[in-house]
Protein backbone atom coordinates (compact mmCIF):
# COMPACT_ATOMS: atom_id res chain seq x y z
CA UNK A 1 0.00 0.00 0.00
CA UNK A 2 1.50 3.19 -1.36
CA UNK A 3 2.12 6.06 1.31
CA UNK A 4 0.79 9.51 0.91
CA UNK A 5 2.82 12.11 1.00
CA UNK A 6 1.60 15.69 2.36
CA UNK A 7 1.36 16.72 -1.18
CA UNK A 8 -0.64 14.03 -2.69
CA UNK A 9 1.75 12.69 -4.41
CA UNK A 10 2.40 8.58 -4.00
CA UNK A 11 6.35 7.02 -3.91
CA UNK A 12 7.09 6.21 -7.32
CA UNK A 13 5.42 9.26 -8.81
CA UNK A 14 7.13 12.00 -10.26
CA UNK A 15 10.84 10.02 -10.43
CA UNK A 16 12.16 12.04 -13.09
CA UNK A 17 11.23 15.27 -11.79
CA UNK A 18 12.84 14.43 -8.00
CA UNK A 19 15.99 13.09 -9.57
CA UNK A 20 16.09 16.72 -11.36
CA UNK A 21 15.85 18.84 -8.41
CA UNK A 22 18.57 16.51 -6.60
CA UNK A 23 20.70 16.51 -9.76
CA UNK A 24 21.01 20.38 -8.97
CA UNK A 25 22.05 19.73 -5.37
CA UNK A 26 24.61 17.70 -6.68
CA UNK A 27 26.01 20.09 -9.03
CA UNK A 28 26.08 22.39 -6.42
CA UNK A 29 28.28 19.91 -4.47
CA UNK A 30 30.39 19.41 -7.40
CA UNK A 31 31.02 23.21 -8.08
CA UNK A 32 31.84 23.46 -4.33
CA UNK A 33 34.68 20.24 -4.67
CA UNK A 34 36.01 21.71 -7.72
CA UNK A 35 35.66 25.27 -7.69
CA UNK A 36 38.08 26.06 -5.71
CA UNK A 37 41.02 23.84 -5.73
CA UNK A 38 42.80 26.02 -8.94
CA UNK A 39 42.96 28.83 -6.76
CA UNK A 40 43.87 27.42 -3.00
CA UNK A 41 48.05 29.76 -4.14
CA UNK A 42 45.27 32.83 -4.64
CA UNK A 43 42.78 32.52 -1.60
CA UNK A 44 46.48 31.84 0.51
CA UNK A 45 47.64 35.53 -0.95
CA UNK A 46 44.08 36.94 -0.04
CA UNK A 47 44.18 35.98 3.44
CA UNK A 48 47.66 36.62 4.10
CA UNK A 49 48.80 32.91 4.68
CA UNK A 50 51.50 30.90 3.64
CA UNK A 51 50.98 28.14 1.09
CA UNK A 52 51.71 25.33 3.71
CA UNK A 53 48.67 26.75 5.79
CA UNK A 54 46.10 25.80 3.15
CA UNK A 55 46.71 22.56 4.66
CA UNK A 56 44.34 23.30 7.48
CA UNK A 57 41.61 23.74 5.29
CA UNK A 58 41.64 19.72 4.49
CA UNK A 59 41.84 19.28 8.03
CA UNK A 60 39.39 21.24 9.36
CA UNK A 61 36.52 20.12 7.11
CA UNK A 62 37.44 16.61 7.07
CA UNK A 63 36.70 16.61 10.58
CA UNK A 64 33.72 18.33 10.31
CA UNK A 65 32.42 15.98 7.58
CA UNK A 66 33.26 12.60 9.95
CA UNK A 67 31.77 14.14 12.44
CA UNK A 68 27.81 15.47 11.35
CA UNK A 69 27.39 12.49 8.85
CA UNK A 70 25.94 9.76 11.49
CA UNK A 71 23.74 12.18 13.48
CA UNK A 72 22.32 14.25 10.02
CA UNK A 73 21.79 10.82 8.93
CA UNK A 74 20.09 9.42 12.06
CA UNK A 75 17.82 12.68 12.26
CA UNK A 76 16.53 12.76 8.54
CA UNK A 77 15.70 9.02 9.71
CA UNK A 78 13.62 10.16 12.54
CA UNK A 79 12.29 13.59 11.12
CA UNK A 80 12.28 13.26 7.48
CA UNK A 81 15.23 13.43 5.14
CA UNK A 82 13.78 16.59 3.10
CA UNK A 83 14.09 18.62 6.37
CA UNK A 84 17.82 17.67 7.37
CA UNK A 85 19.22 17.91 3.75
CA UNK A 86 17.60 21.93 3.70
CA UNK A 87 19.35 22.02 7.07
CA UNK A 88 22.36 20.85 5.55
CA UNK A 89 22.07 22.81 2.88
CA UNK A 90 21.32 25.90 4.50
CA UNK A 91 24.09 25.57 6.62
CA UNK A 92 26.73 24.76 3.42
CA UNK A 93 24.69 28.10 1.70
CA UNK A 94 25.73 30.18 5.21
CA UNK A 95 29.27 29.01 4.85
CA UNK A 96 29.62 29.80 1.65
CA UNK A 97 28.81 33.60 2.02
CA UNK A 98 31.24 33.64 5.46
CA UNK A 99 33.94 31.73 3.22
CA UNK A 100 33.72 34.91 0.59
CA UNK A 101 33.27 37.53 3.06
CA UNK A 102 35.29 36.07 5.80
CA UNK A 103 37.86 38.96 7.39
CA UNK A 104 40.89 37.13 8.40
CA UNK A 105 42.49 33.30 8.12
CA UNK A 106 40.46 32.02 11.71
CA UNK A 107 37.30 33.42 10.27
CA UNK A 108 37.83 31.91 7.22
CA UNK A 109 38.81 28.53 8.36
CA UNK A 110 35.66 28.25 10.12
CA UNK A 111 33.10 28.87 7.51
CA UNK A 112 35.68 26.75 5.28
CA UNK A 113 35.34 23.98 8.08
CA UNK A 114 31.38 24.39 8.19
CA UNK A 115 30.65 24.03 4.25
CA UNK A 116 31.56 19.95 5.61
CA UNK A 117 28.05 19.92 6.14
CA UNK A 118 27.86 19.26 2.13
CA UNK A 119 29.15 15.80 2.87
CA UNK A 120 25.53 14.18 3.77
CA UNK A 121 23.77 15.64 0.75
CA UNK A 122 24.46 12.13 -1.85
CA UNK A 123 23.40 9.74 0.98
CA UNK A 124 20.18 11.79 2.38
CA UNK A 125 19.15 11.92 -1.67
CA UNK A 126 19.69 8.31 -2.15
CA UNK A 127 17.51 7.67 0.81
CA UNK A 128 14.72 9.70 -0.51
CA UNK A 129 14.56 8.05 -4.08
CA UNK A 130 15.00 5.03 -2.18
CA UNK A 131 11.63 5.44 -0.40
CA UNK A 132 10.11 7.31 -3.40
CA UNK A 133 10.24 4.39 -5.20
CA UNK A 134 8.92 1.57 -2.76
CA UNK A 135 5.91 0.55 -4.27
CA UNK A 136 7.56 0.86 -8.02
CA UNK A 137 8.45 -2.73 -8.04
CA UNK A 138 11.71 -1.70 -8.61
CA UNK A 139 12.92 0.07 -5.97
CA UNK A 140 16.64 -1.44 -6.32
CA UNK A 141 16.69 -1.14 -9.75
CA UNK A 142 15.75 2.77 -9.66
CA UNK A 143 18.19 3.96 -6.71
CA UNK A 144 20.78 2.31 -8.30
CA UNK A 145 19.80 4.30 -11.53
CA UNK A 146 19.27 7.17 -10.05
CA UNK A 147 22.15 7.35 -7.82
CA UNK A 148 24.53 6.98 -10.92
CA UNK A 149 22.76 9.80 -12.56
CA UNK A 150 23.39 12.01 -9.62
CA UNK A 151 27.30 10.65 -9.12
CA UNK A 152 27.45 11.51 -13.00
CA UNK A 153 26.13 15.22 -12.61
CA UNK A 154 28.29 15.66 -9.56
CA UNK A 155 31.64 14.30 -11.38
CA UNK A 156 30.84 16.84 -14.49
CA UNK A 157 30.14 19.23 -12.20
CA UNK A 158 33.65 19.59 -10.36
CA UNK A 159 35.27 19.68 -13.79
CA UNK A 160 32.77 23.05 -15.00
CA UNK A 161 33.80 24.05 -11.46
CA UNK A 162 37.54 24.18 -11.82
CA UNK A 163 37.35 25.51 -15.31
CA UNK A 164 35.02 28.16 -13.95
CA UNK A 165 37.25 29.53 -11.18
CA UNK A 166 40.74 29.27 -13.25
CA UNK A 167 38.77 31.47 -16.04
CA UNK A 168 37.62 33.92 -13.53
CA UNK A 169 40.21 34.29 -11.46
CA UNK A 170 42.28 37.14 -13.31
CA UNK A 171 39.54 38.69 -14.04
CA UNK A 172 37.66 39.32 -11.05
CA UNK A 173 38.45 40.61 -7.05
CA UNK A 174 38.55 37.43 -4.88
CA UNK A 175 35.65 38.66 -2.74
CA UNK A 176 33.54 38.50 -5.83
CA UNK A 177 35.03 35.49 -6.89
CA UNK A 178 34.39 33.42 -3.92
CA UNK A 179 30.69 34.57 -3.71
CA UNK A 180 29.66 32.14 -6.51
CA UNK A 181 29.54 28.87 -4.90
CA UNK A 182 27.82 30.68 -2.04
CA UNK A 183 25.08 31.76 -4.98
CA UNK A 184 24.85 28.28 -6.45
CA UNK A 185 24.34 26.79 -2.87
CA UNK A 186 21.60 29.75 -1.76
CA UNK A 187 19.56 28.96 -5.46
CA UNK A 188 19.98 24.97 -4.17
CA UNK A 189 18.59 25.55 -1.25
CA UNK A 190 15.64 27.01 -2.81
CA UNK A 191 14.74 24.64 -4.91
CA UNK A 192 15.04 21.74 -2.44
CA UNK A 193 12.49 24.14 -0.06
CA UNK A 194 9.78 24.33 -2.62
CA UNK A 195 10.57 21.31 -5.15
CA UNK A 196 10.64 18.02 -2.95
CA UNK A 197 7.98 17.42 -0.81
CA UNK A 198 8.45 16.80 3.33
CA UNK A 199 7.43 12.70 3.59
CA UNK A 200 7.91 12.07 7.72
CA UNK A 201 10.48 9.97 9.23
CA UNK A 202 9.98 6.23 9.96
CA UNK A 203 11.92 5.76 12.74
CA UNK A 204 11.13 5.60 16.19
CA UNK A 205 12.63 6.13 19.27
CA UNK A 206 14.77 8.72 20.73
CA UNK A 207 17.88 10.86 19.93
CA UNK A 208 21.06 9.30 20.86
CA UNK A 209 22.57 12.66 22.85
CA UNK A 210 24.73 10.24 24.57
CA UNK A 211 26.07 8.29 21.55
CA UNK A 212 26.46 11.17 19.65
CA UNK A 213 28.92 12.54 22.43
CA UNK A 214 30.94 9.58 22.92
CA UNK A 215 31.56 9.13 18.90
CA UNK A 216 32.47 12.75 18.69
CA UNK A 217 34.80 12.46 21.57
CA UNK A 218 36.11 8.82 19.36
CA UNK A 219 36.43 10.75 16.21
CA UNK A 220 37.67 13.96 17.54
CA UNK A 221 40.71 11.98 19.02
CA UNK A 222 41.53 9.95 16.03
CA UNK A 223 41.55 12.51 13.37
CA UNK A 224 43.04 15.12 15.75
CA UNK A 225 45.65 12.12 16.36
CA UNK A 226 46.15 12.08 12.94
CA UNK A 227 46.28 15.83 12.08
CA UNK A 228 48.64 16.35 14.71
CA UNK A 229 50.78 13.39 13.35
CA UNK A 230 50.96 15.39 10.02
CA UNK A 231 51.89 18.53 11.76
CA UNK A 232 54.34 17.47 14.44
CA UNK A 233 55.56 14.36 12.90
CA UNK A 234 55.70 10.58 13.65
CA UNK A 235 58.34 11.23 15.81
CA UNK A 236 56.12 13.29 18.75
CA UNK A 237 54.16 10.94 21.72
CA UNK A 238 51.47 13.49 21.92
CA UNK A 239 49.51 12.59 18.29
CA UNK A 240 50.09 8.57 19.30
CA UNK A 241 48.50 8.72 22.48
CA UNK A 242 45.43 10.93 20.99
CA UNK A 243 44.98 8.41 18.39
CA UNK A 244 45.43 5.77 20.84
CA UNK A 245 42.57 7.25 23.05
CA UNK A 246 40.31 7.32 20.70
CA UNK A 247 40.51 3.61 19.85
CA UNK A 248 40.03 2.75 23.19
CA UNK A 249 37.34 4.84 23.17
CA UNK A 250 35.40 2.72 20.88
CA UNK A 251 35.00 -0.14 23.27
CA UNK A 252 32.57 2.05 25.44
CA UNK A 253 30.88 3.34 22.78
CA UNK A 254 30.24 0.27 21.05
CA UNK A 255 28.64 -0.98 24.39
CA UNK A 256 26.35 2.04 24.56
CA UNK A 257 25.45 1.77 21.29
CA UNK A 258 23.95 -1.83 21.33
CA UNK A 259 22.56 -1.80 24.36
CA UNK A 260 20.14 0.77 22.82
CA UNK A 261 17.10 0.35 20.63
CA UNK A 262 17.30 3.32 18.86
CA UNK A 263 21.46 4.06 18.72
CA UNK A 264 22.98 6.81 17.03
CA UNK A 265 25.37 4.06 15.55
CA UNK A 266 23.64 1.02 14.49
CA UNK A 267 26.21 -1.18 15.31
CA UNK A 268 24.24 -4.41 14.87
CA UNK A 269 23.37 -3.43 11.38
CA UNK A 270 26.47 -2.14 10.30
CA UNK A 271 27.91 -6.07 11.55
CA UNK A 272 25.30 -7.68 9.32
CA UNK A 273 26.86 -9.56 6.51
CA UNK A 274 24.79 -7.81 3.77
CA UNK A 275 26.35 -4.49 5.42
CA UNK A 276 29.55 -4.32 7.01
CA UNK A 277 31.52 -5.36 3.65
CA UNK A 278 29.90 -1.88 2.12
CA UNK A 279 31.02 -0.24 5.06
CA UNK A 280 34.44 -1.70 4.83
CA UNK A 281 34.73 -1.15 0.96
CA UNK A 282 33.68 2.63 1.95
CA UNK A 283 36.66 2.63 4.22
CA UNK A 284 39.18 1.54 2.44
CA UNK A 285 38.18 3.16 -1.36
CA UNK A 286 38.35 6.41 0.44
CA UNK A 287 42.28 5.57 0.80
CA UNK A 288 42.41 6.17 -2.81
CA UNK A 289 39.72 8.59 -3.54
CA UNK A 290 40.37 11.15 -0.67
CA UNK A 291 43.49 10.46 0.67
CA UNK A 292 45.38 9.52 -2.66
CA UNK A 293 44.57 13.13 -4.73
CA UNK A 294 47.66 15.42 -3.80
CA UNK A 295 50.48 13.03 -4.04
CA UNK A 296 49.29 12.19 -7.61
CA UNK A 297 48.94 16.00 -8.33
CA UNK A 298 52.38 17.07 -6.39
CA UNK A 299 54.13 13.77 -8.43
CA UNK A 300 52.61 15.22 -11.66
CA UNK A 301 54.02 18.74 -10.65
CA UNK A 302 57.83 17.40 -9.92
CA UNK A 303 60.33 18.15 -12.37
CA UNK A 304 62.14 14.75 -13.86
CA UNK A 305 65.59 16.75 -14.51
CA UNK A 306 65.78 17.67 -11.19
CA UNK A 307 64.73 14.93 -8.95
CA UNK A 308 64.54 11.75 -11.99
CA UNK A 309 60.56 11.83 -11.86
CA UNK A 310 57.62 13.19 -12.06
CA UNK A 311 56.32 14.82 -15.27
CA UNK A 312 57.08 18.33 -14.60
CA UNK A 313 53.95 19.32 -15.28
CA UNK A 314 52.60 22.48 -14.37
CA UNK A 315 49.34 23.93 -12.92
CA UNK A 316 47.58 24.42 -15.85
CA UNK A 317 47.99 21.49 -17.16
CA UNK A 318 47.87 19.34 -13.69
CA UNK A 319 43.80 21.06 -14.09
CA UNK A 320 43.85 18.91 -16.94
CA UNK A 321 45.15 15.73 -15.78
CA UNK A 322 42.39 15.89 -13.12
CA UNK A 323 39.65 17.01 -15.47
CA UNK A 324 40.67 13.95 -17.53
CA UNK A 325 40.13 11.97 -13.98
CA UNK A 326 36.90 13.21 -12.97
CA UNK A 327 35.68 12.82 -16.53
CA UNK A 328 36.03 8.72 -15.95
CA UNK A 329 34.61 9.23 -13.33
CA UNK A 330 31.24 10.40 -14.37
CA UNK A 331 31.75 7.40 -17.16
CA UNK A 332 32.39 4.69 -14.44
CA UNK A 333 29.04 6.19 -12.67
CA UNK A 334 26.93 7.12 -15.61
CA UNK A 335 27.72 3.02 -16.73
CA UNK A 336 27.04 1.55 -13.64
CA UNK A 337 23.51 0.23 -14.75
CA UNK A 338 24.88 -0.94 -17.95
CA UNK A 339 27.38 -2.92 -15.50
CA UNK A 340 25.11 -4.05 -12.81
CA UNK A 341 23.05 -5.58 -15.53
CA UNK A 342 25.41 -7.61 -16.46
CA UNK A 343 27.51 -8.41 -13.47
CA UNK A 344 24.39 -8.16 -10.85
CA UNK A 345 24.69 -5.55 -8.08
CA UNK A 346 27.27 -7.23 -6.32
CA UNK A 347 29.41 -7.94 -9.07
CA UNK A 348 29.48 -4.46 -10.10
CA UNK A 349 31.09 -3.49 -6.71
CA UNK A 350 33.97 -5.96 -7.02
CA UNK A 351 34.40 -5.09 -10.44
CA UNK A 352 34.67 -1.48 -10.01
CA UNK A 353 36.78 -2.51 -7.19
CA UNK A 354 39.05 -4.35 -9.42
CA UNK A 355 39.14 -1.56 -11.80
CA UNK A 356 40.70 0.78 -8.88
CA UNK A 357 43.39 -1.83 -7.56
CA UNK A 358 44.33 -1.91 -11.45
CA UNK A 359 44.68 1.85 -11.78
CA UNK A 360 46.91 2.15 -8.89
CA UNK A 361 49.09 -1.03 -9.22
CA UNK A 362 50.03 0.40 -13.14
CA UNK A 363 51.70 3.22 -11.54
CA UNK A 364 54.04 0.74 -10.04
CA UNK A 365 55.67 -0.27 -13.04
CA UNK A 366 54.00 3.11 -15.69
CA UNK A 367 54.64 6.55 -14.37
CA UNK A 368 57.35 7.74 -16.61
CA UNK A 369 54.94 10.06 -19.00
CA UNK A 370 51.89 11.66 -19.27
CA UNK A 371 50.25 8.74 -21.59
CA UNK A 372 51.08 6.42 -18.81
CA UNK A 373 49.70 8.13 -15.90
CA UNK A 374 46.52 9.34 -17.82
CA UNK A 375 45.56 5.89 -19.00
CA UNK A 376 45.96 4.57 -14.80
CA UNK A 377 44.40 7.86 -13.85
CA UNK A 378 41.44 6.70 -16.66
CA UNK A 379 41.07 3.25 -15.20
CA UNK A 380 41.14 4.02 -11.69
CA UNK A 381 38.71 6.81 -12.40
CA UNK A 382 35.90 4.17 -14.35
CA UNK A 383 36.46 2.01 -10.72
CA UNK A 384 35.84 4.94 -8.52
CA UNK A 385 33.21 6.76 -10.60
CA UNK A 386 30.75 3.41 -9.78
CA UNK A 387 31.96 2.66 -6.39
CA UNK A 388 30.93 6.39 -5.51
CA UNK A 389 27.57 5.61 -7.07
CA UNK A 390 27.11 1.91 -6.11
CA UNK A 391 28.19 2.05 -2.35
CA UNK A 392 25.27 4.50 -0.63
CA UNK A 393 22.28 2.67 -3.37
CA UNK A 394 23.88 -1.20 -2.23
CA UNK A 395 23.68 0.42 1.45
CA UNK A 396 20.24 1.43 1.26
CA UNK A 397 19.14 -1.78 -0.52
CA UNK A 398 20.41 -3.91 2.43
CA UNK A 399 18.94 -1.76 5.45
CA UNK A 400 15.66 -1.26 6.77
CA UNK A 401 13.07 1.26 5.83
CA UNK A 402 13.41 2.99 9.13
CA UNK A 403 17.42 3.50 8.65
CA UNK A 404 18.12 3.81 5.38
CA UNK A 405 19.38 7.20 5.99
CA UNK A 406 21.90 5.75 8.13
CA UNK A 407 22.88 2.49 6.00
CA UNK A 408 23.77 5.67 3.45
CA UNK A 409 25.27 7.95 5.77
CA UNK A 410 27.52 5.43 7.04
CA UNK A 411 29.25 5.28 3.73
CA UNK A 412 30.13 8.43 3.25
CA UNK A 413 31.31 8.78 6.73
CA UNK A 414 33.78 5.86 6.38
CA UNK A 415 35.27 7.18 3.33
CA UNK A 416 35.62 10.00 5.01
CA UNK A 417 37.73 8.59 7.62
CA UNK A 418 39.63 6.27 5.33
CA UNK A 419 40.48 9.18 3.14
CA UNK A 420 41.82 11.21 6.75
CA UNK A 421 43.71 8.19 8.01
CA UNK A 422 45.27 7.15 4.32
CA UNK A 423 46.21 11.36 4.02
CA UNK A 424 47.51 11.29 7.23
CA UNK A 425 49.94 8.60 6.43
CA UNK A 426 50.70 9.66 2.74
CA UNK A 427 52.18 12.21 4.37
CA UNK A 428 54.31 10.98 6.34
CA UNK A 429 55.34 8.35 3.66
CA UNK A 430 56.07 11.20 1.24
CA UNK A 431 58.10 13.15 3.68
CA UNK A 432 61.77 13.96 2.61
CA UNK A 433 63.89 11.33 4.10
CA UNK A 434 66.86 13.26 3.68
CA UNK A 435 68.36 11.15 1.11
CA UNK A 436 67.85 14.12 -1.60
CA UNK A 437 70.51 16.69 -1.38
CA UNK A 438 71.01 20.00 -3.42
CA UNK A 439 68.37 21.04 -5.93
CA UNK A 440 66.10 17.88 -5.07
CA UNK A 441 66.37 18.20 -1.48
CA UNK A 442 62.96 18.48 0.32
CA UNK A 443 60.81 16.82 -2.37
CA UNK A 444 59.73 13.26 -1.65
CA UNK A 445 61.25 9.98 -2.39
CA UNK A 446 59.95 7.95 -5.66
CA UNK A 447 59.89 5.28 -2.71
CA UNK A 448 56.91 7.49 -0.61
CA UNK A 449 55.11 7.52 -4.46
CA UNK A 450 55.23 4.05 -5.09
CA UNK A 451 54.03 2.80 -1.21
CA UNK A 452 51.24 5.17 -1.95
CA UNK A 453 50.15 3.36 -5.42
CA UNK A 454 50.75 -0.13 -3.59
CA UNK A 455 48.76 0.92 -0.91
CA UNK A 456 45.73 2.27 -2.72
CA UNK A 457 45.50 -1.49 -5.17
CA UNK A 458 45.62 -3.65 -1.96
CA UNK A 459 43.25 -1.50 -0.27
CA UNK A 460 41.38 -1.83 -3.62
CA UNK A 461 42.04 -5.77 -3.61
CA UNK A 462 40.51 -6.35 -0.35
CA UNK A 463 37.46 -4.49 -0.70
CA UNK A 464 36.72 -6.64 -4.19
CA UNK A 465 37.58 -9.78 -1.90
CA UNK A 466 35.56 -8.30 1.00
CA UNK A 467 32.17 -7.82 -0.97
CA UNK A 468 32.61 -11.27 -2.27
CA UNK A 469 31.79 -12.56 0.94
CA UNK A 470 28.51 -10.16 0.88
CA UNK A 471 25.00 -12.04 -0.39
CA UNK A 472 24.33 -11.55 -4.13
CA UNK A 473 21.07 -10.49 -3.04
CA UNK A 474 20.93 -8.14 0.32
CA UNK A 475 17.38 -8.12 2.12
CA UNK A 476 16.33 -5.37 3.77
CA UNK A 477 15.54 -5.97 7.36
CA UNK A 478 14.64 -9.95 6.38
CA UNK A 479 12.31 -8.57 3.42
CA UNK A 480 12.78 -10.70 0.50
CA UNK A 481 14.08 -8.47 -3.19
CA UNK A 482 10.60 -8.44 -5.04
CA UNK A 483 10.86 -10.44 -8.80
CA UNK A 484 11.44 -7.05 -10.74
CA UNK A 485 14.89 -6.65 -8.49
CA UNK A 486 16.44 -10.32 -9.17
CA UNK A 487 15.60 -10.99 -12.53
CA UNK A 488 18.99 -11.80 -14.52
CA UNK A 489 17.58 -9.67 -17.48
CA UNK A 490 16.36 -6.35 -15.00
CA UNK A 491 19.06 -6.72 -12.06
CA UNK A 492 21.20 -3.86 -11.46
CA UNK A 493 20.23 -1.74 -14.77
Amino acid sequence: MSTPTRTGVTPGQGLLAIVGLLVAVEVASGVLQGYYTPIFSDIADHLGIDDADVNWFEAAQLIVSALCVPPLARLGDLVGHKKVLVLSTAVTALASWGVAFAPSFGTFLVAWALQGAYVVWLPLEVAIIHRRTRDTGRQQLLTRRAAAVLVGALELSVIIGALTSGALVEATSMTTLLMLPAIVTTVVLVLIWFGVEDVPGEATGGYDWQGLGMITVVLGLVMGGLIAIRLQGPGAVLPWLLVLAGLVALVPFVRLERSLTDPMVDVRLLARPDQWPIQLTAFLFGMSVLGAQIPLSTFARTDPDLVGYGLGADASFVSTLVGVYVVFLAVGAFTLPLTARFLGPRGALVASSLLVALGYGLFLPFHDSTTQTLTNMAIAGLGSGALVAALPAAAAAAAPADRTGFATGMTNATKTVGGAIASSVFAITLASTGSLEGPAEGHAPLSGYLTVWAVCSVAAVVAAVCLLLAPRHPSAGGVTPSPEDVRPETLGA
